[in-house]
């Protein structure tokens, strides 16, 4: 009976020693006020603690104060690699310090930490690839290489303080600036560069309030606009919301990206054109990869060595490639793939909801 007893507690303590030991990972994310970050935190804990990881996921409320004092209790607090999709990419310098002071490996994921050396990896989609998916998109929509025009676009891009923005506005004016120079592609509101169109914070209501202006300002005429380029989801919705309110035309192509709920329904109802789908899992399965590569002390899985200079040095990255979903494609894309539920009205759901 002894010699049982000494068994089963050399067990448990054996069981109690793994757990105590299990590594531990810090996974910071901007906000939960945009679905897309929701999916991405819920989606890395589950996977890291599927292979067995301590996960402490928190999110910061869109507060940069607030989510440098949430990374430095995660270092503090014993983690040996945090993850990181900031609120602004240069605002986390003292942690990224302290990160650095300690060992602790530091991922950015999907929104590059600028102005750091402490910053070991980034993990994210293409980004200028997606900028290139919606401005393709527009071209090929418009047929601008055969109609004669011209045609009428207004351009709504992302928040200055995230360097992804910069991206996503330059792969699609790469495409699309040569028909505004030709005069084929004619913005009323004159606004085209980015510090004209950028939209703080990705906000819907500040791009809703930014639409409205143009509208009333250059279309109280009736007269039509045919695109409205839009380089992510919030900021498309806003346009929407404001088209609903200040314009009697049929809807013009809207770009977007991420594909929230509320987006693909207005996709399936005709108000959104496309958005491009970053599937979420795919990218956190390539970050749970690249922790459990550090931790093992293997070689990092990187694919671009070149592109994502912070400011401070060229940050090895892995780039997914990012598709897009229209009505064409949606089912495929998000519902087949269980990445959404449909609902009994055609619509979309996430799930659990």
């Amino acid at each position: 009976m002894k010699k049982i007893l000494a068994l089963v507690l050399a067990l448990v303590l054996c069981i109690g020693c793994a757990s105590a030991f299990a590594e531990k990972v810090g996974v910071s994310m901007p906000t939960k006020d945009l679905q897309r970050w929701n999916q991405d935190g819920d989606n890395m804990k589950a996977q890291l603690e599927a292979e067995g990881y301590e996960v402490d996921l928190q999110y910061a409320g869109n507060v940069e104060q607030e989510q440098l004092n949430q990374i430095t209790n995660m270092i503090n607090s014993g983690c040996s690699v945090v993850v990181i999709a900031a609120v602004t990419g240069d605002s986390l310098g003292a942690a990224l310090d302290l990160a650095k002071e300690k060992g602790v490996k530091v991922i950015a994921y999907d929104r590059l930490l600028m102005a750091s050396d402490a910053v070991d990896y980034y993990a994210t989609f293409d980004n200028y690839m997606v900028g290139t998916v919606q401005g393709n998109y527009v071209k090929d929509q418009l047929k601008l290489d055969e109609a004669e025009g011209p045609f009428v676009m207004e351009i709504t891009a992302g928040d200055p303080g995230d360097n992804n923005a910069f991206y996503f506005y330059g792969g699609a004016m790469d495409v699309l600036k040569p028909y505004i120079e030709s005069g084929k592609i004619v913005v009323k509101s004159g606004q085209i560069e980015f510090n004209d169109v950028a939209t703080p914070s990705w906000k819907t209501e500040t791009a809703q309030t930014r639409a409205d202006s143009i509208l009333s300002s250059y279309y109280a005429d009736g007269s039509k606009i045919d695109a409205w380029l839009c380089s992510n989801d919030s900021t498309a919705l806003g346009v929407t919301n404001a088209l609903a309110d200040k314009y009697d035309n049929d809807y013009p192509i809207i770009t977007g990206q991420d594909c929230d709920v509320s987006n693909t329904n207005n996709m399936i109802d005709g108000k959104q054109s496309m958005s491009v789908f970053k599937d979420t899992r795919t990218l956190a399965k390539q970050v749970v990869k690249m922790v459990g590569q550090i931790l093992k002390g293997e070689t990092v899985d990187v694919n671009d060595t070149e592109t994502y200079n912070n400011g401070v040095k060229v940050v090895p990255s892995f780039l997914c490639e990012p598709v897009f979903a229209d009505v064409n494609n949606y089912k495929e894309l998000l519902i087949d793939s269980g990445y959404y539920l449909e609902t009994e009205d055609g619509h979309v759901k996430a799930l659990g909801d």
